[in-house]
């Protein structure tokens, strides 16, 4: 079993003592999530550390965008506690790269793909995407690769 799902349902034992609801429930959807995510496809298997990740991250895009529609709603109560979850989920994810690092990790793709223009940006987010692993949101890679290919 992956280190990270026996630290989550640690917490979430945790967090039902302390009686934090918002951590509770939280907690109780990501092992859940991780329960379809292993029972789904052809045959069971077992997620490791980097799956949970990717898993995570998942459910804290999903909280952001949840968030920013109900506050387009007029609904802040719903708005809030979408962000609150997505808070909790951070506390599991790895740290987000600054965009100075970024910068430069994508400046390195670029150099090592050869790739000029906008159109070979397919290329340098193939070589980028693996060394980012979950330290920063797709969208942020993207525009910076457009950027530095001169696409933006």
């Amino acid at each position: 079993m992956s280190e990270l799902k026996d630290r989550l349902k640690a917490d979430l034992t945790a967090a039902m003592k302390a009686r934090d609801d918002v951590r509770t429930r939280t907690l109780r959807m990501v092992l859940t999530a991780i329960s379809n995510e292993e029972v789904a496809g052809s045959s069971v298997r077992e997620l490791g550390d980097d799956d949970v990740v990717k898993l995570i991250t998942r459910e804290a895009k999903k909280r952001r965008e949840a968030a920013e529609a109900f506050e387009k709603g007029d609904r802040p109560e719903q708005a809030e506690a979408e962000r609150a979850e997505g808070e909790v989920l951070a506390g599991y994810l790895p740290a987000q790269l600054g965009d100075d690092e970024l910068a430069r990790l994508v400046a390195d793709a670029v150099a090592e793909s050869g790739a000029s223009g906008p159109r070979a940006m397919g290329q340098v987010m193939k070589i980028v995407n693996p060394k980012v692993a979950g330290r920063a949101e797709g969208g942020r890679v993207a525009a910076e690769v457009k950027r530095q290919l001169g696409g933006a």
